[in-house]
């Protein structure tokens, strides 16, 4: 493989880990608030509003059930209004968090959910308020699933960032588009699939690592 090939992968590599890492970021941040609402507002949660639970599942579901290439093209628009652009890495951010953040929201609301009712009702007896519950009983007994959910949202983003590459996105994907398949490169092709396994394989360490360092139980 030539020195010029060598640096473009990893260039390809720098940008779909900004791809991944930001995206994956605002997912976090967007996504597991969106779990706490989704639970504690279900019948006999601590803020119970069935009404605002369906409505915020419904949203939830309709956006993860839109296939990620055509919610990459259906954003446009709004990417174009957020970023300025269609093409890029930050114009792929936009997609990428749409697409992931009710993922994880649903990932992190089954943890959630596994969380024992006795010890928010042992909270509640002794005078904790439902932010209280919420900080100290519901995010701290979830957490090691909450990570494990992320892991894999992380797992999602990286294939859905060289997805994304097939639309100027750049990225690993958009190298393996414009030379391993346009260009019949193969070598260029197996190299891309061998740093996205890697990449993968490390993330995943990483996430069941830090998720059993979590686990108390």
């Amino acid at each position: 493989m030539s020195p010029a090939m060598f640096d473009l992968l990893l260039r390809g590599l720098k940008e779909t880990l900004i791809m991944t890492g930001v995206s994956g970021l605002l997912s976090f941040l967007i996504g597991l608030p969106l779990a706490l609402v989704l639970v504690t507002t279900d019948r006999g949660g601590i803020f119970e509003a069935v009404t605002l639970n369906r409505v915020l599942g419904l949203v939830v579901n309709g956006l993860r059930s839109v296939p990620f290439i055509i919610l990459l093209v259906a954003v446009i628009p709004l990417t174009r209004l957020i970023v300025g652009s269609a093409i890029g890495i930050a114009a792929a951010i936009v997609p990428l968090t749409i697409a992931a953040a009710p993922y994880f929201a649903r990932v992190a609301e089954v943890s959630l959910r596994e969380v024992e009712r006795p010890l928010i009702d042992a909270a509640r007896a002794m005078g904790a308020t439902r932010w209280t519950i919420v900080r100290e009983v519901l995010i701290p007994e979830a957490l090691p699933g909450i990570v494990s959910g992320f892991t894999v949202t992380l797992v999602t983003l990286v294939g859905a960032s060289a997805m994304a590459g097939a639309v100027g996105a750049g990225g690993l994907g958009d190298i393996a588009i414009r030379y391993g398949y346009q260009r019949f490169e193969t070598e260029v092709m197996v190299a891309v699939v061998a740093i996205l396994v890697v990449l993968v394989c490390g993330m995943q360490w990483l996430g069941d690592r830090l998720a059993r360092a979590l686990d108390h139980h």
